[in-house]
């Protein structure tokens, strides 16, 4: 079983940054990739960046340039890095890791960005 546990959200001007972070507990040697995931309201939940146990990244379109996903695996910890904010942004976003053996994902509660002026 894995836990994991979000922080770093919070309110920003657009153009601004912030960064979010999770932390992974319990069994995490199982974990072989991580991603976040945002859902705006009113919009379906969509896969904003994906980071395997290699470093091997994927982003989505609308956040390519602007937002940087990263991992420190000794301290099981997953990274986002969001720059130049937009209103577009606005979400919570939510911590996820896979176990590809057991087929099985593993969701954090999710963290608030709000993007605002």
């Amino acid at each position: 079983q894995v836990r994991l546990q979000e922080s770093g959200g919070g309110l920003v001007q657009p153009g601004g940054s912030l960064r979010l972070s999770c932390a992974a507990f319990g069994s995490t040697f199982s974990i072989t990739s991580m991603a976040w995931y945002r859902q705006a309201p009113g919009k379906e939940r969509e896969t904003v960046a994906t980071i395997t146990n290699g470093g091997s990244t994927i982003y989505a379109d609308s956040v390519k340039g602007r937002f940087t996903i990263s991992r420190n695996n000794a301290q099981n910890t997953m990274y986002l890095q969001m720059d130049r904010l937009k209103l577009e942004d606005t979400a919570v976003y939510f911590c996820t890791a896979r176990n590809e053996a057991l087929d099985r994902d593993y969701w954090g509660l999710g963290t608030r960005v709000t993007v605002s002026s």
